[in-house]
């Protein structure tokens, strides 16, 4: 079992910026792809980036495309998501998930972190 641990999330005033980590309990194996996913309350679990292994290959949300940018290093089982330019409606938990494949639908990760919460506030 890979357990995921995101942290970095806060409060943040419009405009503003944060990084958001996830540690991995243990190299995720086949496992090779990880990715971040955005809640906000009441809505849908929706997908804002995700990188493959060698991270080659990284695909953004529009929503985000220009503003975040994700990263990993393998060495440190750790994946980041730089958020820039942050606006109102990026306010949501943003969960780390692992997975074999680059995917932007949640079914495709195996493996999930419990969640950090970034406010933005106008």
């Amino acid at each position: 079992q890979v357990q995921l641990v995101e942290s970095g999330g806060g409060l943040v005033q419009a405009g503003g910026s944060l990084r958001l980590s996830c540690a991995a309990s243990r190299r995720t194996g086949s496992s090779n792809a990880m990715a971040w996913f955005g809640q906000a309350p009441g809505k849908e679990r929706e997908f804002a980036a995700a990188i493959n292994w060698s991270g080659t290959t990284k695909n953004y949300a529009d929503s985000v495309k220009g503003r975040f940018t994700i990263s990993r290093d393998n060495a440190k089982n750790t994946v980041y998501l730089q958020m820039n330019s942050l606006k109102p409606e990026d306010t949501a938990v943003y969960y780390c998930a692992a997975g074999i494949r680059v995917a932007r639908s949640p079914g495709g990760y195996a493996y999930w972190g419990q969640g950090t919460q970034v406010t933005v506030s106008s």
